[in-house]
Formats: C-alpha cells, sequence, structure tokens
C-alpha cells in the first residue's frame, strides 16, 4: 500500500490507492515463486477444482511473470486473500485479457475484488494498455453486478458453453456459458467508476421499459416479449449458484433462458447500458428486433 498523498499521484494509482485503504489490504504486484505458489493456493481453496485442470500452476504463473505479465495480489497482514492474473492480448501493446480473479470466501464483501481491478487499471495504464477484456458468468447476479455497475465494463459477446465441462466446486453440473466484456481504462464512464462516481442503475425510473425475460413466482424463468425496441430488461435469479445445489433443474432452466434471451439480444445489436443491484441486466435494443 503506497504511502503517499492521494493528490500526488496519478488518478488511476490515486483511485487504486484508496480503494486498497478503503478495503484494507495491501495491493500489489507478485513475482517471486513463494508468492505465486500462495496464488495457486487460494485459487485451489476457492474453485476446489478437478486436480487434472486448475485455474492456473505455478509454472504457468512463473512463466507469466517472466514474460512481464500481471499477477497481483491483495494481503491482509501477512495473508493473501485476492489475487488477478492477466496477459497480454492481441494487439499486444495496447491490450490485456485478465484470465482469472478470486477473493477468499472469509474476506467477501470488503471490496477487495475493486481494489485488484484498479490495482490492475493502474499497472496497464502505466504500460500503455487501453483496454483489459475478460469473462464472467452472466447468471451470477453479483459478478453482473461488479462488472457491468461498478467497474464500467462493457459487455460485447455472449459465449455459450465457453470453457466445456469443468469439474470444480463452482461450475460443475452447467455449462459454462461467459459474457465477455471490454473496460476501456481510460473512458470516462471506467474513471468515475474508480472513484464510485457512476450514477446508479435503477429500473423503477424505466416505466417504459420491455421485460424480455423476467423472474418468474416460482422463482424460474419467465419469457416476456418476443421482440423490443428502445430499453429492454433482462432478470437474473437472486442466487443461482444456491440453485446448482438446491434446484439443478432451475438452474439449468436460467441457463438455457438467459443464452437465448441475452444472447440473442447482443447478436442482434443490443447494448448492454447498466446492470440494476436488484438483478436486471439494462440494454439499448434500438430498433425493433425480431
Amino acid at each position: 500500500m503506497t504511502t503517499l498523498g492521494s493528490a500526488s499521484l496519478s488518478p488511476s494509482i490515486a483511485a487504486a490507492a484508496d480503494a486498497a485503504t478503503a478495503a484494507g489490504v495491501r495491493v500489489r504486484e507478485l513475482r517471486e515463486l513463494a508468492e505465486l505458489e500462495e496464488v495457486y493456493r487460494l485459487y485451489d481453496a476457492i474453485w476446489r477444482p478437478d486436480p487434472k485442470n486448475p485455474p492456473v500452476t505455478t509454472e504457468l504463473l512463473r512463466a507469466l511473470t517472466k514474460a512481464g505479465n500481471y499477477v497481483g495480489g491483495a494481503y491482509d497482514g501477512d495473508e493473501l486473500i485476492g489475487a488477478c492474473v492477466g496477459f497480454f492480448s492481441a494487439p499486444a501493446e495496447v491490450a490485456m485479457h485478465s484470465h482469472v480473479a478470486g477473493v477468499s470466501q472469509s474476506a467477501r464483501g470488503r471490496n477487495i475484488g475493486f481494489a485488484l481491478k484498479l490495482h490492475q487499471r493502474a499497472w496497464a495504464l502505466r504500460r500503455g494498455v487501453s483496454t483489459i477484456a475478460w469473462t464472467f458468468d452472466p447468471l451470477i447476479r453479483r459478478n453482473s453486478y461488479f462488472n457491468v455497475a461498478k467497474l464500467a465494463a462493457q459487455p460485447t459477446e455472449y459465449l455459450t458453453n465457453f470453457y466445456g465441462d469443468m469439474q470444480d466446486g463452482i461450475n460443475s453440473g452447467d455449462d459454462t456459458d461467459r459474457l465477455l466484456v471490454r473496460w476501456e481504462l481510460d473512458a470516462p464512464a471506467v474513471g468515475a467508476a474508480a472513484v464510485r462516481r457512476a450514477p446508479a442503475v435503477d429500473v423503477r425510473m424505466m416505466p417504459g421499459a420491455t421485460v424480455a425475460l423476467a423472474c418468474g413466482a416460482d422463482g424460474g424463468p419467465e419469457a416476456g416479449a418476443d421482440s423490443a425496441e428502445g430499453t429492454v430488461l433482462v432478470a437474473v435469479p437472486a442466487d443461482v449458484e444456491g440453485l446448482r445445489h438446491t434446484d439443478p433443474a432451475a438452474a439449468k432452466a436460467w441457463r438455457a433462458a438467459l443464452r437465448e434471451v441475452l444472447g440473442g439480444l447482443l447478436a442482434d445489436g443490443a447494448v448492454v447500458t447498466g446492470f440494476d443491484r436488484a438483478g436486471w441486466y439494462v440494454l439499448d435494443a434500438g430498433k425493433e428486433l425480431s
């Protein structure tokens, strides 16, 4: 954690330092072998993966850092409680792909993920990188809010079963659909989000919006309008991870519905403009879609 006052730092570095202070962590780049082993163990505890297919290996992290790529860690005292890994992507001079990020279950709710991403943003901007892309599960409400609302990352593509079958403690039993987002690091919206000045999205203030997918009375997906124009709302369940354990059929129904509705809207040219904390993607569908 930097000891310099925020006023003496560039805006991106200052925002990252302030986020780390607010979360009560030190965030720094990791390069040493022992540190990278800590990242491997942290991810293993979070995902409980198939031993034959872990999210990363220590050897891979070592190679990535040697090649100049990004591995960042958040520490509470001497304990690593969050980490983020990214690598340069085409065009390599100006773009990165953020491969995996995770925070210890015991440290959730402290905005540590936010601090990690702002550290990654500052690191990338110092190296001339203007865009970072990554994927996330569009059914997990907290991740949707974090990526779209809190970071102001822009969804660009719906990817069906992107990773195939993943045998771990989070994804097992479900297809691995993902939403690809682009984080334009110097965009005004991203800069505002970094200092917590992004405007909140509230679907209650959108009485004329068309509901394309809603949460039914039974908690399952409920289809809305077949076609829409202007503002369109697409719901996600409150806790799809819980549903995967308590009602796998309902979780699969949500996956199929979101794939058809959100995936279809994006394929037809609709643009995600926000995410309401209550569980709604907000899209601008432009002209009528069919």
